[in-house]
């Protein structure tokens, strides 16, 4: 898989019903601009209101996973989201008339044919992944439901299945890089036991459902009355039970209902906005398991996002001390800012201040009780930009780097005496005309001091 974002080559449109409303809804599929990420849009609905795919979004996961938005929802989501994101979709608008998603024959077949037709191009922007460190565990006991993620270099999943059901069995499924999404998992339908029926239709759901986009499973016995009553439910005078499944139904593979289990899994996981380095054993996942491990997972990494990422030694030499900072950055003394550059590469650079008692500006902030102040750590901050930004120049001591704009910037901690700032600046984009934008922290020790996004234009001296 490309380390490089990805989009669609062109629009591709699906036309169905809901699976719980039973409405006709037509959705296009549109390519987005890199670091969009796949957002859908309700074009039904007055200023065409859009609801992200992201698992902080999620409001419901009764039989299907549902995101909502300043109370605009699009439910049914966990099909096509699992095509996209398994097959390479990084950034997609998709458009749709209703607020539910088709739900085709039950499995995504459709979605992953038509996206594997379509083709994929690269963006500019390289992909966000999160290399998992830890083993992180999600269970709920009384179910039996445990999801599990261990550290590894690539993605991959093995699932179980046991429903204490004689027709079932135990069944396995497993994905691995390199693995046939649109011939293997993506063909797999959508599963339901017969005694669910009732208490699904009473809860208001399944009303697009039958027996062409839904595996029935059944356990016990059916009297004739019963039949009867499957008739008229599903307008069908043919219905039969046998092998276990209604109409006798032929399964597209042996272990077609863990399969699909792992394509719904696929497709919560897609929620979390990046891609994952980890390997993942899950035992009988459902979407409100699959979406609150998300959460579980993206708390971690904001958590992690809070510590420094490159680890200073002062027993190594610097890549720049402050003779080489001084010969690429303008700033003089007391205004240079940063004492030695530790890590630095295309997209991310790292390095020090040892604030002492003798900064100049201790002298009035604040006499009684020094506090380095907020706009010099930033200031600090955008010094590292630039040693970031004109290392990529040729000559670096012709040009100087202007900040344009701050956002979001935050001070979580004082800065005192005695305390070493430890900054890491990363680019957030590609830098385009001259213009960089990254985002910055600034820590003492492992806890983050301040924060902040900031946009810096570069410029040649003037002669």
């Amino acid at each position: 898989m490309s380390t490089k974002q990805q989009t669609l080559k062109a629009p591709i449109s699906f036309s169905g019903k809901g699976l719980h409303t039973g409405v006709r809804v037509t959705m296009t599929i549109k390519p987005a601009a890199e670091d969009h990420g796949i957002v859908f849009r309700r074009i039904d609905l007055e200023g065409a209101p859009t609801v992200p795919a992201l698992c902080e979004y999620v409001v419901d996961t009764s039989r299907g996973t549902t995101v909502e938005k300043d109370g605009v929802r699009v439910a049914t989501i966990e099909h096509v989201m699992s095509a996209l994101w398994t097959l390479g979709v990084d950034n997609a608008e998709i458009d749709i008339d209703a607020a539910e998603t088709p739900i085709m024959d039950g499995s995504a077949k459709e979605y992953a044919e038509r996206i594997v037709e379509t083709g994929l191009t690269d963006q500019d922007s390289e992909r966000r992944y999160y290399h998992v460190t830890e083993k992180m565990v999600y269970t709920i006991p009384e179910k039996g439901v445990a999801i599990i993620i261990y550290p590894d270099d690539e993605f991959s999943v093995s699932l179980h299945v046991d429903y204490n059901s004689k027709i079932i069995g135990n069944q396995y499924a497993t994905f691995v890089p390199g693995d046939n999404y649109a011939g293997k998992i993506a063909p797999c339908r959508t599963f339901v036991f017969l005694h669910e029926l009732e208490p699904l239709m009473k809860m208001n759901l399944i009303k697009g459902g039958d027996l062409d986009n839904a595996i029935v499973v059944v356990e016990n016995p059916v009297s004739d009355e019963q039949l009867e009553h499957l008739k008229q439910v599903f307008d069908k005078q043919d219905i039969r039970i046998t092998g276990g499944y209604l109409n006798n139904l032929e399964l597209r593979f042996n272990n077609e209902l863990a399969r699909h289990k792992l394509l719904d899994l696929l497709g919560d996981f897609a929620l979390l906005g990046m891609r994952i380095k980890g390997r993942v054993w899950a035992t009988r996942p459902g979407h409100f398991a699959n979406t609150q491990f998300m959460q579980q997972l993206k708390q971690t990494i904001r958590r992690e996002g809070e510590k420094p990422r490159y680890k200073y030694d002062c027993r190594k030499p610097p890549l720049y001390d402050i003779n080489a900072i001084r010969r690429m950055l303008p700033h003089r003394p007391p205004f240079l800012l940063v004492d030695r550059i530790f890590y630095i590469d295309d997209t991310t650079v790292a390095g020090i201040k040892n604030v002492t008692m003798n900064e100049p500006f201790f002298v009035g902030h604040f006499p009684e009780e020094p506090v380095m102040p907020g706009v010099l750590i930033v200031e600090a901050m955008a010094q590292c930009c630039g040693m970031l930004v004109l290392r990529s120049i040729p000559d670096p001591e012709h040009y100087s780097t202007y900040f344009m704009k701050i956002d979001g910037v935050k001070f979580k901690r004082k800065v005192v005496p005695g305390d070493t700032l430890h900054f890491e600046v990363q680019l957030l984009e590609p830098i385009r005309r001259g213009v960089a934008v990254v985002e910055g922290k600034a820590f003492v020790g492992e806890t983050l001091a301040c924060e902040a996004t900031m946009m810096a234009q570069i410029v040649k001296n003037k002669e």
